[in-house]
């Protein structure tokens, strides 16, 4: 099962004894029971017909119950490293961590560097509030195993496979380097001052507004070994000042700004076109692409999930949408 479902209907499956990992309003997680889940904060969805915001009777349900063997674990930002480490030896694990935290920001920083990253398989997204609450909420992630709700931990459920079945990663990146500018920065960092355009320093929010980019839509794509990863721009800062970041840049990687995408709808059915939800475990994309692409009420294929403030697929990401499939 993945699905929007009423709290009512979500507390009759934890009572149940089913691992699940949920996520929807602090509203409607705070009224859930104890239970075998783990959860975080966010009102913004991708179903079957399209982006949907969730009231307050609502959340979204994982059921790993049929997946494989289940359990859970919950991190403080210096222990994140046994994200990974603790992880199945064939399965994965989905965590979800508060946007803005420390753990945000160090699990971002390290977790591409962590033991066994690329060997035990770590999913799942960044937790967030309604868009109107920025600043004024925190986003959350609960252990459901006390129902302990945190500002500053990652919670993960690991999945452990049958020995003939398989946990496939599927990105989606509707996006890809525009073939200019090639940028380069100094430091592993969220919030940047300077970086090097073709190898000329320059202030790096003056380059965007130059450039006309300081709405947001378009993020840097760096190629990190052939992969294309991106990082979105939160603010511009004024002349001079400095550039927020959803996700940090690194040193030695060779960032290009991305080409438009026209129809992000249209794109995210092409990617698609062929791929049914059989043998999804789970799935989210990113609230850049829900905003910036206008999905809410628009489908892009079937696949279902939560609409995040960051995906991880073995690291942090942005503007992507990742799946994980039971082959």
């Amino acid at each position: 099962m993945n699905e929007l479902i009423t709290v009512q209907a979500a507390s009759e499956l934890i009572r149940s004894g089913k691992a699940l990992t949920l996520a929807g309003p602090e509203s409607a997680l705070d009224q859930l029971p104890a239970g075998n889940w783990i959860g975080g904060t966010i009102p913004y969805f991708m179903v079957a017909d399209g982006g949907v915001v969730a009231n307050e009777g609502k959340v979204f349900v994982n059921d790993l119950s049929s997946v494989g063997h289940v359990s859970f674990a919950s991190y403080g930002p210096d222990e994140l490293a046994g994200i990974a480490g603790n992880g199945p030896d064939n399965g994965f694990a989905i965590t979800i961590i508060p946007a803005g935290s420390t753990t945000h920001q160090k699990f971002a920083a390290g977790a591409a560097n962590f033991e066994d990253a690329f060997v035990k398989p770590t999913v799942g997204w960044i937790a967030g509030v309604h868009l109107s609450e920025l600043g004024s909420k925190t986003p959350k992630v609960y252990d459901g195993r006390t129902s302990a709700k945190y500002e500053d931990r990652a919670v993960v459920a690991y999945v452990s496979l049958p020995d003939n079945k398989l946990a496939s990663i599927e990105i989606v990146n509707l996006f890809e380097q525009d073939g200019g500018d090639v940028l380069n920065f100094q430091d592993t960092s969220f919030g940047v001052q300077q970086c090097t355009v073709n190898g000329n320093t320059v202030n790096f929010a003056d380059y965007i507004r130059s450039r006309g980019l300081e709405h947001g839509k378009l993020p840097l794509v760096g190629d990190y070994a052939g992969a294309q990863i991106n990082v979105s721009l939160q603010t511009v800062g004024e002349a001079g000042g400095t550039v927020a970041l959803y996700a940090p840049v690194f040193p030695g990687v060779d960032y290009r700004f991305a080409k438009p995408v026209a129809d992000y709808a249209a794109a995210f059915r092409t990617e698609l076109a062929g791929k049914d939800d059989e043998g999804v475990a789970f799935s989210c994309n990113c609230i850049l692409n829900f905003v910036f692409g206008e999905l809410e009420g628009k489908a892009i294929g079937g696949v279902q999930g939560p609409v995040t403030f960051g995906e991880i697929a073995y690291q942090l990401l942005n503007q992507t949408l990742v799946s994980v499939r039971i082959v």
